[in-house]
């Protein structure tokens, strides 16, 4: 009886290693980004070139085509449904959240609370929609590529400004930033265009940088080196104004 046992539990636990093994393998195996073909080639043929002069070149392409591949994955990702959230436009890192004068806008009124999500190379790179709403106007700036972790990247490096209209008539903005070794900027957007909220819409290669601006009226639900990911990770909640019951006054009647 006890060798049953045994013999049960030894084959339970090797069930349940090849069922991990087996999820393992399932992670690898992603979806890629179809940005990322064209650089997949292009290494896979390169390192073929390399290895017919060396064995060391060959490995050393088959390495960097592997990790290509890695960069375009484009992972599945569950969406909060719940309303008036803002989502993460991309997977990174957290950097210093300010309050500052939103993109567009001449006027310089009303100071937007931001968030800059940094992308290094080994974070997924597919851009998502962080709230449901009308495309209201895309603008691109040629600019420079300083590292996408410096504060002045917003403002001097290549960019994608997107101005999302939101249904109550508030405004967000999303800006796509590229870094110091990205050199592509890809936004699939177009004016007019009705979004939802974790919609994927571009991507930036090789390392580079998100912005959100968000109404004053947002309350914030993350902080300054936080590890996020895009299309999961709530950024803030809208405040949802309350209205106020109606107290209708009545006139005092008198008995006469």
């Amino acid at each position: 009886m006890k060798d049953k046992k045994d013999f049960f539990d030894l084959f339970m636990t090797r069930l349940k290693s090849i069922f991990n093994e087996l999820e393992f393998v399932k992670s690898i195996f992603v979806p890629i980004h179809q940005a990322g073909y064209p650089f997949i080639i292009i290494f896979g043929l390169v390192s073929l070139i390399m290895g017919s002069f060396s064995d060391f070149l060959g490995w050393l392409g088959l390495v960097l085509t592997l990790w290509c591949v890695y960069f375009f994955r484009d992972p599945l990702r569950v969406t909060p449904e719940k309303q008036g959230i803002v989502i993460s436009p991309a997977d990174g890192k957290v950097l210093p959240i300010t309050n500052e004068f939103p993109p567009e806008d001449a006027t310089k009124k009303e100071k937007m609370k931001k968030i800059s999500i940094f992308m290094n190379v080994f974070n997924v790179h597919v851009n998502r929609i962080p709230f449901g709403g009308k495309i209201d106007s895309l603008k691109y700036y040629p600019g420079a590529f300083f590292n996408a972790s410096l504060d002045k990247a917003s403002k001097e490096n290549e960019r994608m400004v997107i101005k999302i209209k939101l249904d109550n008539g508030l405004i967000i903005y999303v800006v796509q930033i590229a870094g110091l070794i990205a050199r592509r900027i890809k936004c699939d957007l177009e004016e007019g265009k009705i979004v939802k909220a974790g919609e994927k819409f571009g991507i930036i290669r090789f390392g580079s940088r998100v912005d959100v601006y968000l109404p004053m009226n947002f309350t914030l639900n993350v902080l300054e080196g936080q590890t996020i990911i895009g299309g999961e990770t709530v950024l803030a909640n809208q405040i949802m104004k309350l209205n106020k019951p109606k107290v209708v006054k009545t006139k005092k009647t008198t008995d006469k």
